[in-house]
């Protein structure tokens, strides 16, 4: 009974690390979008926070 409960535990276990490794569509989209000095997510087009009261 140990072994069934441990086996299907490795199996869940598995099933969850393949899961993790699919990369999900929109991914380099969010990536390009943050801010190239301090790494935060631009909305819109305008500039980013850091950078618009400066000179």
């Amino acid at each position: 009974m140990i072994f069934k409960i441990i086996s299907v535990f490795m199996i869940f276990i598995a099933v969850l690390a393949l899961f993790g490794r699919v990369r999900f569509p929109g991914q380099t989209k969010l990536a390009s979008m943050t801010c190239a000095k301090c790494g935060r997510y631009v909305i819109g087009k305008g500039p980013c926070a850091c950078t618009k009261g400066k000179p």
